[in-house]
């Protein structure tokens, strides 16, 4: 998915671009030195599609599960009856010659429709009780619902018993045809095609800052059904293959491809502004057009051309290749785009009060349509390489890669935000900004080196490994996040200022308030725009270095040892910081003057560089952050029909941030920090957890002469992520709520203030200190940090096992003496949970996200404290249960037919 919106990070959003039934082999490479591998800094993953043959192969499939296949009891907790819970697959393969040793086909298609809860919160109401009990009062959705229905005639959607309306389905097909020209020239052609559908649950808590603390659907908040929104996604590809052999040293390899990707979002609701209502200063209700849906869609064509030659000289196999990718994106995207509201109270906003803030975007083109920012991106690349046998059991292989990225659209520069000054990332030295300029052109330069040694040359102790650079990419979208931002398409106005917001009581139409140019103004280039983002002309691409050492011992019993340890640092990091912040006025003096953290001015207006834009986000690098891992693995190689392996890894990963988003401020504002998100720390990476360990065991026995059983057992065990402990409200004043919060040693420390609803308190300022140091305590990673701030990411969920069991019956027999099996599988995944309601359970935090303490800051940096509630009562326990069917065990029937 090269621009970045799926969370697999593979086309087609959230399905399988290509049915399993329909791969041959993949490869999944972490450090391979082969230079013709690029476009990665992870790991890169390559699939080889089945292909026809000179016998007619096929398979005809399915697999089937239902809400009764699915566990319900979750430790002491029971899931309520969901009305539909289904998930089945159909499918079907064939592959043949069209003429024998000459020309080949093979073909497949699938169908997959499932039917699953989306969400496991419900509202409150009388006589409900449960950790899935939303602090929302189902009166309260009642309320809404019918006033915006009789005053603006707007369906907000079910108030509840909508969680079962959650779908997701697509279709795959893949054809390929192989052709063998003449005994020197073989080609290929294929076609696959998946168009997926995909309902998703309401945006968490992205917002015009600052945002509420719990997500918009949570132990605190609810959303009606018509907040929510879906994703239709597509990808057709066509790729040609032409393997020549040029000589008897020499062979060629030419592969083009084509892939149109498309993926949009669709919702429930009839265009209508989009509602946050919030309680006691946190998430309460939302309603309406789901805000950053309105006309979201993003277009993706992409060629790549690729040539590699190899040369056979000796003890020598060199490769010399070519190659160019040319993508091409056009994103429509309008946050706020039906309008936004967000209200303190729900009296405030059954009463048109004035809203706490107001956002929207609207196209600023001649003729107002809705506009796509466009990228035309090209990426050449050229590579020489040398295979060198040393001897018959050492290998050598050294390549040197460049590749160089192009910008080939011209974007259209908006002077009223050429005339402005920015701050650099230090907030000391001014800088302006160009939101028509791309990165600077620049090569990329990636030498390898890696080896192989066969000790004693029959491959029963080798040494492997190497080291070289590693070049990938990034997310598209924080390059269309320019254009999309540059105020010369459209432009997004977020409105917290109190004397506009009076002004801009609702109104169902979301251009009502586009009258007002002075606050929205209409006319590209005479306005700076309320946001921009902006890339340093400096930019690269993602670059690391990356060495790994290992070796593969054969042991008795078929056995296999390997040890391995990868080393990652990186070169060109991403980052991206706001170029429209002043630096901190001075420091904070709270928790007994523990806590000094850079302390920021006090109104919007004084601690940003241009008072009327929210933000300046620049796309940047940092040569911060880097990983280490070790793996040490023992498998049993498929003998006497039995196979088993298992592995543990060891990782540490550090970064100064993960860019948590898609759009350019969320990416940036999302960071938690201490002081601020213009200066982070080097940190844990969210993407990687200390301690896995898999294993797997499969026993396949044969009798009767017609039946065969094949038994299976996987298991994987981790701390399942990692969090961040934070303020439920902005710490430091910069209008941001992300602050990480300090641990305090003792009570004298930090000061409490009482909880009170009126003039009722339900809890004592001396009630909750002593609730919060029960909570430091019980807390494996607050108690070991007591008089530090919290680090990002640096708290880990608890470790989960889980195991996952198959069976497969087949019945074979001869036809025409050939095999045709029908096989039968039954699989239980999260066995445990089968077992026992106590085992293989999620936990999730207690509270959203982490927030902890509710702060409240005096002018001077000293602050006073709340302790977040849940459920109206004060926390115990850091984790509790994932309440949903995605912790408890599933079953699954399935029938294969094999010819």
């Amino acid at each position: 998915n090269n621009f970045g919106l799926s969370s697999t990070n593979l086309p087609g959003g959230g399905s399988q671009p290509i049915s399993l039934d329909a791969i041959d082999q993949i490869q999944i490479n972490m450090a391979p030195y082969d230079v013709r591998q690029s476009n990665f800094t992870g790991a890169g993953i390559n699939a080889i599609t089945r292909s026809g043959t000179n016998n007619i192969e096929g398979s005809v499939y399915g697999f089937y599960r239902n809400q009764d296949f699915n566990g319900r009891v979750i430790g002491k907790d029971t899931l309520p009856e969901f009305d539909k819970t289904t998930s089945q697959v159909l499918g079907a393969r064939l592959g043949g010659a069209i003429i024998k040793n000459k020309l080949f086909y093979f073909v497949n298609f699938e169908l997959e429709d499932n039917t699953r809860p989306g969400i496991n919160y419900i509202p409150s109401a009388e006589g409900r009780t449960g950790s899935n009990v939303s602090r929302t009062l189902l009166s309260d959705m009642e309320a809404v619902k019918s006033y915006v229905m009789e005053k603006y005639n707007y369906d907000t959607g079910a108030s509840e018993g909508y969680a079962s309306n959650f779908s997701t389905a697509n279709y795959k097909a893949l054809a390929r045809i192989d052709w063998n020209i003449n005994n020197k020239n073989k080609m290929t052609f294929r076609y696959n095609e998946v168009v997926a559908t995909d309902d998703q649950v309401v945006n968490g808590t992205s917002a015009p800052n600052p945002r509420s603390s719990s997500n918009r659907i949570s132990a605190n908040s609810y959303a009606f059904e018509n907040a929510n929104y879906g994703f239709e996604n597509s990808v057709r590809s066509f790729t040609a293959e032409l393997n020549s052999q040029l000589s008897k040293n020499v062979s060629n390899q030419f592969l083009a491809t084509y892939t149109r990707i498309q993926d949009k979002r669709t919702s429930k609701s009839e265009p209508f502004p989009f509602i946050d209502i919030k309680k006691d200063g946190d998430a309460y209700m939302s309603l309406g057009y789901e805000l950053f849906s309105w006309k979201n869609d993003v277009i993706n064509n992409v060629l790549t051309f690729t040539d590699n030659i190899t040369y056979t000289l000796g003890k020598h196999n060199i490769t010399a290749g070519l190659t160019f990718d040319y993508l091409k994106f056009g994103n429509s995207f309008q946050r706020y785009g039906t309008s936004y509201y967000r209200y303190s109270s729900l009296n405030d906003f059954l009463n048109n009060g004035t809203p706490e803030a107001f956002a929207i975007t609207y196209s600023v083109l001649p003729d107002k349509r809705d506009p796509y920012a466009e990228l035309a991106f090209g990426l050449g690349g050229v590579y020489l390489q040398d295979e060198y046998r040393v001897s018959d059991n050492f290998k050598v292989t050294g390549g040197l890669r460049v590749d160089l990225p192009l910008y080939l659209n011209a974007l259209e520069t908006n002077p009223a935000v050429n005339a402005l000054q920015f701050l650099d990332v230090n907030g000391t030295d001014n800088i302006t900004l160009d939101v028509a300029k791309w990165p600077d052109m620049a090569p990329i330069i990636s030498p390898r080196i890696g080896f192989n040694y066969d000790v004693k040359g029959d491959r029963s102790f080798q040494i492997r490994g190497g080291t070289g650079l590693f070049a990938g990419r990034i997310p598209f979208v924080w390059l269309t996040n320019m254009p999309t931002n540059s105020g010369m398409l459209q432009n997004t106005v977020e409105v917290t200022n109190a004397a506009q917001l009076a002004n801009l009581k609702f109104n169902p139409e979301a251009k009502y308030h586009l009258t007002n140019t002075e606050i929205f103004p209409d006319v590209a280039g005479t306005k700076a725009p309320g946001s921009i983002a902006a890339i340093d002309s400096d930019f690269k691409m993602p670059q690391v270095w990356r060495s790994n050492l290992a070796i593969d011992a054969k042991l008795p019993f078929n056995m296999v040892l390997t040890l391995e340890g990868l080393y990652t640092k990186d070169i060109n990091a991403v980052y991206q910081f706001n170029a429209n912040q002043k630096a901190p006025i001075g420091s904070m003096n709270a928790f007994g003057g523990k806590d000094t953290r850079p302390f920021f001015a006090a109104t919007n207006a004084d601690r940003r560089v241009n008072a009327s834009m929210s933000e300046a986000i620049v796309l940047s690098n940092s040569d911060q952050g880097s990983s280490y891992s070790f793996t040490a693995q023992l498998s049993k190689e498929l003998s006497h029909n039995f196979s088993a392996m298992v592995a543990y890894t060891y990782t540490q990963a550090f970064d100064i941030t993960g860019n948590p988003g898609s759009q350019a401020a969320s990416a940036w504002s999302n960071n938690v920090s201490v002081r601020g998100q213009n200066d982070l720390d080097l940190s844990f990476s969210e993407y990687a957890v200390p301690h896995r360990v898999v294993g797997a065991l499969s026993y396949r026995f044969e009798y009767l002469k017609a039946l065969g059983t094949t038994v299976s057992l996987y298991y994987e065990g981790l701390n399942t992520g990692r969090f961040s402990y934070r303020f439920t409200a902005d710490f430091n004043r910069d209008g941001i709520n992300s602050d990480l919060i300090y641990i305090p040693n003792d009570p004298s420390e930090i000061t409490f203030t009482d909880i009170k609803s009126g003039a009722n308190v339900l809890f004592t300022a001396q009630q909750q200190s002593d609730a919060f140091f029960a909570y430091i305590d019980q807390d494996e990673y607050l108690s070991a940090n007591k008089g530090k701030y919290a680090e990002r990411n640096g708290a880990l969920f608890p470790w989960r096992d889980r195991f996952d069991f198959k069976l497969l019956q087949d019945i074979f027999t001869n036809i025409g003496g050939k095999k045709r099996t029908l096989q039968f599988s039954f699989d239980v995944l999260n066995l445990g949970n089968l077992l026992n309601s106590d085992w293989g359970v999620l936990k999730t935090l207690n509270y959203s996200n982490g927030a902890i303490l509710k702060p409240t800051v005096a002018t001077d940096g000293t602050a006073t404290f709340q302790m977040a509630t849940v459920n109206n009562q004060l926390m115990s326990e850091t984790f509790k249960n994932v309440f949903s069917t995605s912790t408890t065990y599933s079953l699954q029937v399935g029938f294969r037919l094999i010819f």
